[in-house]
């Protein structure tokens, strides 16, 4: 088989990256420093990532809002111009078929799905367009896109940009130029941490790279460091964690499914008998119990947006203190935090995890809150208990 390359190939032999096969793609999975290093420049400054093997979907017409409302299980409705959402397409039987992104602008919806499921998720929508008013188009080759993500990612952005990052709240985008580069910025990211994804055009991605990369500014980072950190937050990963044979129930994702939004989607029935009968599995990332707590824990989440079920609001995730990379086998330093709690704008980090069990508290959580070691830093550490 062929693999694709993204428009950065170029940039990660030269930076002398690792080259694996992903998804169909050669992508990065290390860089000279390895993993672990890479895993802490994201959880202490800034690291970036190419994820430009994504897929993008475009929809426009005039019916596209009740389209994407069909084939995804969050509401769109609740969706205005420069927000964004994370949903699923379904089944029938309401399992995943792919989980995605949406994001609305004024004249089009655009859905990121996963690399590996891009054929699978372009069949399954195509097959629903039906006599609905909408152009479909896989913008997926002309699309590059760039994570950038850290405590100090909005430093190094506002540097390079006139738009206003520090005023962009959790999960909205706005658009305009990065390092001369049009584009648009969301701020996004499958880390736990601060940070934004910047999507582009693909002829303009090395450009974008140069302005992000290098000393005194991000530090590359692959597909290791991507799967520690997102295990470290108690993000899902399809194929993994999610599949099309769980459905959002079963994975602890009952924040996406909107039953009552008003308009059917595919999988509607499914998971309200599966609602009405309870949830006689649970599935997903390890760590994750039933109950959710905040594994993103940007401060702009709270303050600036009202629907706080949209937020990735899950259990994080990896018990010990190593996180194995699952591309390479190599370790890198995790939280050793099984259970945390996302704080408060402003307020101090407790998360505590024990030897034999953990437990989670503060204004999600039920039961005594034990003595624990503080951080006023904001970041996800694994602290312990007296």
């Amino acid at each position: 088989m062929i693999l694709k390359r993204t428009p950065l190939y170029q940039m990660h032999i030269e930076a002398g990256a690792k080259m694996v096969e992903y998804a169909g793609f050669e992508m990065p999975v290390t860089y000279p420093d390895g993993i672990t290093a890479e895993h802490k420049a994201v959880r202490e400054a800034v690291g970036v990532f190419d994820v430009s093997h994504m897929g993008e979907f475009e929809v426009t017409g005039p019916d596209r809002n009740a389209f994407v409302q069909r084939v995804t299980c969050n509401d769109v409705g609740a969706l205005k111009p420069g927000q964004a959402q994370y949903s699923a397409i379904l089944t029938d039987q309401g399992t995943f078929v792919d989980d995605c992104l949406v994001y609305r602008f004024e004249d089009k919806l655009m859905l990121v799905v996963n690399a590996a499921n891009l054929t699978k998720d372009w069949e399954t929508i195509v097959e629903q367009k039906g006599g609905a008013n909408v152009r479909l188009r896989d913008i997926s080759d002309e699309t590059a896109l760039i994570a950038v993500q850290g405590p100090k990612a909005e430093a190094l952005l506002a540097q390079l940009t006139t738009m206003g990052v520090a005023m962009i709240p959790y999960y909205h985008f706005s658009q305009g130029k990065v390092a001369g580069v049009q584009c648009f910025l969301s701020r996004t990211g499958y880390t736990g941490e601060d940070g934004f994804e910047i999507y582009c055009r693909a002829e303009d991605a090395e450009t974008l790279w140069h302005g992000l990369v290098g000393a005194g500014r991000g530090a590359p980072c692959g597909l290791g460091a991507r799967d520690t950190l997102r295990l470290e937050a108690g993000l899902p990963l399809y194929g993994n964690d999610i599949d099309d044979t769980i459905t959002p129930y079963e994975a602890g994702l009952n924040f996406i499914v909107k039953l009552d939004k008003g308009a059917p989607f595919t999988g509607l029935n499914a998971l309200k008998k599966q609602k009405l009968e309870g949830i006689k599995r649970a599935r997903g990332v390890p760590g994750r119990a039933a109950g959710r707590c905040r594994a993103q824990r940007h401060h702009h989440a709270d303050r600036q947006r009202g629907d706080r079920d949209d937020l990735f609001a899950r259990r994080a995730g990896q018990a010990g203190d190593e996180v194995r990379d699952r591309h390479t086998g190599q370790a890198g330093r995790g939280g050793g935090c099984r259970d945390a709690v996302r704080p408060p704008p402003h307020q101090e980090v407790t998360c505590a995890s024990g030897s034999s069990r953990s437990q989670i508290w503060g204004p999600w959580a039920r039961g005594p809150t034990p003595p624990v070691t503080r951080f006023s830093t904001g970041r996800w550490r694994a602290v312990t208990t007296s």
